[in-house]
Parts: C-alpha cells; sequence; structure tokens
C-alpha cells in the first residue's frame, strides 16, 4: 500500500532528523534554546526509544497507521 509506505517513510525521517550525526532537529535546538548539543542528546534518548518501538508497530501492524483511511475511503 503506497499510503503506508509513505507512512513508514516519514517516521523514519522524523526519527533521523533527531538522531546524530545529522540531527538537524537537534543542532536547530540547541542553537534556538542555547544549551549544549550533548546535554540535548541526552534528553532526547527516551524519545528515540519511543518512536523506534512505534515504527516497529506502524511497520508492522499497518491498521495502527491505516485505519482513518480506511474509515474516510469506502471500498
Amino acid at each position: 500500500d503506497p499510503v503506508h509506505l509513505g507512512i513508514i517513510f516519514l517516521a523514519n525521517l522524523g526519527i533521523g532528523y533527531t538522531t546524530p550525526p545529522v540531527g538537524m532537529n537537534l543542532f536547530i535546538a540547541s542553537f534556538r534554546f542555547e544549551k549544549p548539543i550533548v546535554k540535548l542528546y541526552a534528553a532526547s534518548v527516551p524519545f528515540l526509544i519511543i518512536l523506534l518501538i512505534s515504527l516497529i508497530f506502524i511497520t508492522y501492524i499497518p491498521e495502527l497507521s491505516l485505519w482513518l483511511v480506511d474509515l474516510l475511503v469506502a471500498k
């Protein structure tokens, strides 16, 4: 299903933007809030674990991400 693939792709992009070495979102937050990047990396680890677990669920249980599409589109 292309919609499911798109949702997986966007979830992976969100994880990628918050992890080193790129971590663009963390660099922007570090600059904006004037906090050291190492402190932000340490604070983001629990959220990263939650994102990875949710990505596994979204990938292997498509109904979690497609329930609204199924509700709106009559089959």
